[in-house]
């Protein structure tokens, strides 16, 4: 059973207030202001203000964002490939069907 990855409880609004929330610290950290970071990156200045407020932004406006903050990587780590099933491990799980 050491292949059971634990349960992890996040909602995706969570999850969109720490993302907002890392981009406002990238940001802060690079000593750019909305403004500055708007020009640089194409994203309108409300766009990053709703974002960092909110968490709402599109996702082509936040790679933008991230491609000026050096958070590029992180986007392309996100959805990795699964290493395959072993066959045993197949075999020993019961199939389930589910109900509607």
């Amino acid at each position: 059973m050491d292949s059971m990855r634990p349960l992890i409880f996040q909602t995706p609004e969570a999850v969109r207030g720490r993302i907002a929330a890392h981009a406002k610290a990238r940001r802060l950290a690079e000593n750019l202001s909305r403004r500055s970071l708007s020009a640089r990156s194409g994203v309108p200045e409300s766009t990053i203000k709703r974002f960092e407020t909110t968490g709402h932004i599109a996702l082509n406006r936040l790679l933008q964002l991230a491609s000026i903050l050096d958070g590029l990587d992180e986007f392309a780590a996100l959805f990795p490939e699964k290493p395959p099933v072993l066959i045993k491990q197949v075999c020993l799980t019961p199939r389930q069907r589910g109900r509607g």
